[in-house]
């Protein structure tokens, strides 16, 4: 009787533990997730049900986290999976108006966020092997080496694909007369 006793406050314990690393992860990452979804989904209420139902998975799966420095890699890789089941389970029509609405909104003039649109426009035209591991550098700030852990990919593919990211975006701004206009 005491054992199960002792048990039970052990079990007490380990879910306030677990309440405490889950409230600490979603503190320090909600906003960059939700940043980098947003950039995925296109479309700002979209990109808030997969971060939920990211944020539910890892909470499931907080046991299996075992170094909180992968926690960034590690919260990123159950983004992606949850953004490739949205379509599995449903596809989504977009509009054109939907797809180019995302823009920051603290931005004060209205040639900026003409501008920020295009390069948002330019780097959503970029295919997916290009345009993923570019995103996961600028919005998420991520590392060759996160980027190369999340994608299962090779470091030196990583950085072939983050150069020729690059380059197309630099052809596709200067076609547009972006880059000329000052954004580099």
């Amino acid at each position: 009787m005491f054992g199960n006793k002792k048990s039970e406050r052990q079990v007490i314990i380990d879910m306030a533990d677990k309440q405490k690393r889950y409230e600490a992860l979603v503190k320090t990452y909600h906003s960059e997730l939700y940043r980098f979804a947003c950039w995925l989904c296109r479309d700002p209420s979209v990109a808030e049900d997969v971060l939920q139902e990211t944020f539910l998975r890892a909470w499931r799966s907080l046991d299996s986290l075992l170094d909180q420095k992968a926690a960034k890699s590690w919260l990123i890789t159950i983004l992606r999976r949850e953004n490739a089941r949205r379509f599995e389970r449903k596809q989504f029509d977009y509009s054109d108006v939907e797809q180019d609405t995302l823009m920051d909104t603290t931005t004060d003039s209205l040639e900026q966020n003409m501008e920020q649109t295009n390069l948002q426009r330019q780097i959503m035209k970029l295919p997916d092997e290009y345009r993923e591991p570019l995103l996961l550098q600028i919005v998420m700030g991520c590392s060759g080496e996160e980027i190369s852990e999340i994608l299962e990919l090779n470091k030196n593919t990583v950085m072939t694909r983050l150069f020729r990211a690059r380059n197309q975006l630099k052809d596709s701004l200067t076609q547009t007369g972006t880059i000329q206009r000052g954004v580099k």
